[in-house]
């Protein structure tokens, strides 16, 4: 999930746009056999867990004390490894808050700190380094620093962590789906159930997922961790159809956690479902207000664009390509919302360059998803439908997703696959500012047409 929208043990999986939890990110319809083994923490009949929680120690996705105060411990103990590991990782999850990107510079210094402070068996150090590249979009270096991770701490769920979230992202669920399940042997607690959560959902069994997120909740041991997973369960209402329950989770968790952008978007979505788009907006502007990240920016602009204020979209808009050129500048590869943004609002032809870089390092299905799109978008369609299917192999139950592949179908003359989608796409009738009036509107014209 949903959007686009990554990594430690404290922390959640990357999501997706689209799906949102397919997104950033940020991991079964069947584990196999040997995944449903008696013990087996996520799987055991009737949600118990059988495993007792690991005492590893505090994970490193979960530093204690603020950045100031992990500074002024290094400070202080400048051949701290572990601290100077904890202060990379904090930085780490502060960027990804913020969406500033020379905070991951700051991370990155302080994490080699680390590394030439305690360069054999700091696999703290190494976990945050796996973190950090997952946050950059560099899975095939995030998965190098997770093998590193489980090697040097083969007890540490947040390695595993690390590891299923590369493998997710580089398109080898099965792998993926092998480390969750390690990770939740280890310590069966919020974060790892809330990455058996995402291998479910991107499976398409969204009850599993739900299921195991509720458990997710029920072990939350710290704020961050429970608004996270408020967040994901509205989702799900939202993806249901159930707005009314979305918008009831999303106010009860924002009374505890006022400042939390994702539900702050989170609700802005629900309110526009049940068509309340002057507090959608607001929601919108709020969330932003706190971290200016690419989908809210997105979702704001488009939901301008829908009500017909095309100034203020352009707002939006023109922060995006802000953000776009200084990704470029840094050769960093593009997120799904850029490629996507790209292909809907700029250069198709730009966005199918986005997108083939962007695959190379990260097949992930919603990049074969955006990679579609801007397929579509340029014209080329018998290769944008390969890609869709590819999207979509996995069973993930993407609104978005069905929506693109109902438009390349129609775009084909497959007006029968065409229709299927769209119904499918429809199930959650408010699931784009702009698209999900196309979809309605396309799906009317191919049951109009003799």
């Amino acid at each position: 999930m949903h959007p686009d929208h990554t990594t430690s043990q404290s922390a959640p999986p990357p999501r997706a746009r689209g799906g949102r939890r397919v997104r950033n990110i940020a991991i079964t319809l069947a584990l196999g056999a040997t995944m449903f083994a008696v013990g087996a923490v996520m799987l055991t009949p009737g949600g118990t867990t059988s495993s007792p929680p690991s005492a590893h120690g505090q994970p490193v996705g979960a530093p204690s004390g603020s950045i100031e105060a992990l500074q002024a411990r290094v400070t202080r103990l400048p051949k701290d490894a572990g601290g100077w590991a904890a202060l990379g990782m904090a930085y780490v999850q502060q960027a990804r808050t913020t969406a500033d990107p020379a905070t991951y510079d700051r991370a990155e210094k302080a994490l080699r700190t680390s590394l030439s402070v305690q360069r054999e068996g700091n696999t703290d150090a190494e976990i945050a380094m796996g973190a950090l590249a997952a946050a950059r979009h560099d899975f095939p270096t995030a998965l190098e620093w997770a093998r590193k991770a489980t090697a040097s701490g083969p007890y540490s769920s947040s390695a595993y962590g690390v590891l299923a979230d590369a493998y997710t992202q580089l398109g080898r669920y099965d792998e993926a789906d092998a480390a969750v399940q390690k990770m939740a042997d280890l310590r069966p607690d919020a974060a790892s159930l809330a990455r058996a959560s995402y291998a479910f959902e991107l499976k398409g069994d969204t009850e599993r997922a739900r299921a195991l997120m509720g458990r997710s909740l029920a072990a939350a041991a710290t704020g961050d961790e429970r608004a996270f997973a408020h967040n994901v369960l509205a989702t799900l209402d939202l993806q249901n159809a159930n707005p009314r329950a979305a918008l009831t989770r999303t106010q009860t968790a924002l009374r505890a956690a006022p400042g939390d952008s994702a539900l702050l978007e989170t609700r802005a979505r629900a309110h526009l479902a049940l068509g309340d788009t002057a507090k959608a907006l607001a929601d919108y502007r709020a969330a932003i207000a706190i971290a200016p990240l690419p989908h809210y920016l997105l979702g704001l602009g488009e939901l301008e664009q829908s009500l017909g204020n095309g100034a203020r979209a352009e707002e939006s808009y023109e922060l995006l390509r802000a953000q776009d050129r200084i990704r470029e500048a840094a050769g960093d590869p593009a997120d799904t919302d850029a490629i996507l943004f790209e292909a809907d609002h700029g250069n198709p032809k730009r966005a199918l360059t986005m997108a083939e870089q962007t695959l190379r390092t990260r097949p992930f299905v919603a990049v074969h998803d955006a990679y579609a799109w801007a397929l579509h978008q340029a014209g080329r369609d018998a290769e944008a439908l390969a890609q869709a299917d590819k999207a979509l192999d996995q069973g993930t139950r993407s609104a978005l997703f069905r929506y693109h592949r109902a438009a390349i179908h129609h775009s084909l003359g497959d007006t029968e696959a065409a229709r299927r989608d769209l119904t499918e796409a429809l199930r959650e009738p408010a699931f784009h500012p702009l698209h999900a009036d196309a979809a309605r509107t396309l799906l009317q014209r191919i049951d109009t047409t003799p």
